[in-house]
């Protein structure tokens, strides 16, 4: 945690602690040395062992280290001082999840090239005097483009021209053009509040003027925003940012699956003019330090982003957005675990500003707050603009299986044709990405097995390959068995969407069928180009794995038919079943969301199971209401805490002795109980050895303290890694 903060600058010879964007526990105190002068939030340059590293000044320092070994810092870097509000949910969230707050603070340093200003743009022009050279047709092409416009990089003439940006260097050393030194990228366009809204029904007003004035009061506030899919969410909370907007706050806005939200930025860019500032992975080195340099500046007023995004520092942050807050993707597992969904409230508790929690099967924890009185609610029970939810219905693949080898129900099959005859389009979900699932030899029985985890290849046909979904490795589909050499014996056990569209085209020859999965849409630009190809009917058939689950609004698709529903409910996860029912009732939301009627099938070999039972009778309120009670007899969250340890290394030998160790001197408190060691059931991942521990509390235990006082009391050696994760989501 930081020591108090004060707003004074410090001055020569006065002493500092800094943050180091390091996983090591405390700060670290340097003198200010003569002709420098810093305040809270600096990035700052300082000695570190052999070399130099950037930290931040987070107050005054102690006097627990003798003058003459204290060292100095080395510079003030030119780039906006990190917010207060930043600082204090770095320190927050290492609190939380006991993570070092060096590591945290990483995070929110996740661009060190942001810190230094922009450089000037080197641009040409045509000179005004320019001497007689050699002229070639490339040169002539250069002049020629610059002469009927704006300045350009040599990159961007060279482009126009069809040359290469020697030509556009060599022309300027000649004199022939003129270099100019032009500002660094112009700040993000302001997105306009003021252009006309779409037009909402009673209902989406009265939600709307809601968060509005919630917004424009400010203050901290949780709000629920629960409507079904296709009730015109995304508008209602439209209006909120263009109330943050006109009070000159920035706007956050977390999507599950920001390389995937085409349709998202398309509408925004619609309602305001302008495209918001985009924050995940998928950008390059330079698109994200501009964007970070905007948010700290204040010139980035929105911003769309993967639960990362949380990290960036606001000076000016006025309403959080989580859009489908009962995501898993929300969670992250590696380095600094922590709920994204979760720190959100916190971020927006922090900077006192309102966040909106925003789904269509908003999650348990957050219906038990809301019916706490913690957050409120919104409700918007009805589709835009007179469109009906979809009709359920349900196979029982008991009484009703497909043929042998076969993955599609007679009444699948019938609803397919029936559709296509009437020129829509289908959507055929399947959570399974490749070929099949499981790839075995009838000889002997050998069974293709990840070298790297305790877990099986996946057949992916199409690149012949099998691979591994958990660290990604893969090889060559073979010709034989490896284990005892018999040919053509290898079977594909298990379907996946490659086979299931080998099915369909048996089936439906005339129709044309595209794959949606994370394998075939990799990116912000294959999202567009789906988006398109189904949007103009090209494709009357899509067969996809979650990516297509959620978001998407194709007014022809009509159909949606789920082939193995059953697939989330086995494994002993705490959340199965509501996972489940989330995940099918998002997708069957993609169904009929315009004029057109819409219908979802889902195929079961478990008829009877609640999850089936509320889902078909339109009953969420039910099956919340017994997952509700479940967990709450069993004192399971939201109704107790959980943290689990995860022990790992590639010894398995220290592994296991470092999780026994572990298991001897759990906690014996009040409201406690600590289960384990036991192998994870990924017990191999990655190439190392992993154990767990699950401590079960109860609510009212500081889990936290609990926590470090356990791992306070054992060594670990420095072989064995062990991982805090509070709150688990995964039990892999």
């Amino acid at each position: 945690m930081a020591k108090s903060r004060t707003s004074s600058p410090y001055g020569p010879e006065t002493r500092v602690s800094v943050l180091l964007p390091l996983p090591l526990e405390g700060l670290f105190d340097y003198r200010v040395g003569q002709g420098l002068e810093l305040k809270d939030g600096d990035f700052i340059t300082v000695p570190f062992g052999r070399r130099d590293a950037i930290g931040v000044v987070w107050g005054p320092g102690g006097e627990d280290v003798a003058p003459e070994k204290l060292k100095t810092v080395a510079a003030r870097l030119d780039a906006p001082p990190l917010p207060s509000e930043s600082r204090a949910f770095v320190d927050w969230v290492s609190s939380y999840t006991l993570a070092a707050p060096g590591a945290v603070l990483k995070m929110a340093m996740s661009v060190p090239a942001a810190l230094e200003p922009p450089k000037p743009i080197t641009a040409y022009v045509p000179a005004a005097a320019p001497p007689e050279v050699k002229m070639t047709p490339a040169r002539k092409r250069v002049l020629e483009h610059l002469k009927q416009g704006p300045p350009l990089t040599a990159a961007e003439v060279a482009r126009e021209a069809a040359c290469g940006p020697g030509v556009v260097r060599g022309l300027a050393e000649a004199g022939v053009l003129q270099a100019l030194s032009l500002p660094a990228a112009p700040p993000p366009k302001t997105p306009d509040w003021k252009r006309p809204r779409a037009v909402l029904s009673p209902r989406q007003t009265d939600a709307a003027n809601a968060l509005k004035r919630k917004t424009r009061t400010g203050g901290f506030s949780v709000t629920v925003l629960d409507g079904v899919p296709g009730s015109g969410k995304t508008e209602v909370y439209f209006e909120a940012m263009a109330s943050a907007l006109e009070n000159g706050r920035q706007v956050l806005v977390l999507l599950p699956e920001i390389a995937l939200t085409t349709q998202w930025l398309h509408r925004f860019e619609g309602r305001f003019g302008a495209p918001p500032v985009i924050w995940h992975s998928d950008l390059t080195e330079a698109e994200r330090r501009r964007a970070w340099r905007a948010v700290a500046e204040g010139t980035a007023r929105v911003v769309v982003g993967a639960r990362s995004a949380l990290f960036l520092p606001f000076p000016k942050l006025g309403l959080i957005l989580v859009d489908e807050e009962h995501e898993t993707s929300f969670k992250q597992e590696e380095g600094v675990i922590y709920n994204g969904r979760d720190m959100a409230v916190v971020r927006a508790r922090i900077s006192d500003a309102p966040v909106v929690l925003v789904s269509a099967t908003p999650s348990l924890e957050t219906v038990v707050n809301a019916e706490k009185g913690r957050y409120g609610t919104l409700h918007l029970p009805e589709r835009h603009a007179g469109a009906l939810l979809p009709e359920m219905g349900m196979v029982d693949m008991l009484d009703s299986p497909p043929p042998r080898g076969q993955w599609l129900s007679g009444e699948m099959r019938r609803v397919l044709q029936e559709t296509f005859a009437a020129g829509e389009q289908a959507l055929l979900f399947l959570n399974r990405r490749g070929y099949a699932p499981l790839t075995l030899c009838r000889a002997c029985g050998h069974r293709f097995q990840c070298p790297r985890c305790i877990a099986w290849l996946v057949e992916h046909r199409r690149q012949g390959k099998l691979q591994c979904h958990h660290c990604g490795f893969f090889s060559r589909m073979p010709d034989r068995c490896p284990t005892c050499e018999a040919e053509n014996s290898l079977a594909a056990c298990g379907p996946g969407v490659e086979r299931l569209a080998e099915e369909a085209a048996d089936l439906f020859p005339d129709s044309h069928t595209l794959i949606a999965t994370s394998d075939t849409v990799t990116g912000p630009k294959a999202a567009a180009e789906l988006v398109r190809r189904i949007e103009s009917h090209e494709i009357d058939l899509i067969i996809g794995t979650q990516i297509v689950a959620k978001g998407y609004h194709f007014p022809m698709l009509t159909l949606v038919g789920v082939v193995d529903a059953d697939l989330g409910l086995t494994g002993g996860d705490l959340r199965a079943a509501e996972r489940t029912y989330q995940l099918l009732y998002q997708v069957a939301g993609r169904a009929g969301r315009a004029e057109r009627p819409g219908k979802v099938l889902l195929q079961t070999y478990m008829p009877d199971h609640p999850v089936m039972r509320a889902l078909v009778a339109g009953d969420r309120n039910r099956f919340l209401s017994a997952e509700s009670k479940a967990r709450r007899d069993a004192g399971m969250p939201p109704f107790g805490r959980l943290a689990a340890l995860i022990v790992s290394g590639t010894d398995e030998g220290s592994v296991d002795a470092a999780a026994r160790d572990l298991g001897r001197t759990a906690p014996r408190v009040q409201g406690v109980q600590v289960l384990g060691p036991a192998p994870a059931p990924l017990a191999l991942l990655r190439g190392k050895h992993r154990r767990r521990l699950l401590l079960k509390a109860r609510k009212e235990v500081n889990i936290q303290a609990v926590l470090r006082d356990w791992l306070g009391t054992t060594p670990v050696p420095n072989r064995v890694r062990v991982q805090v994760d509070v709150d688990p989501y995964s039990f892999l």
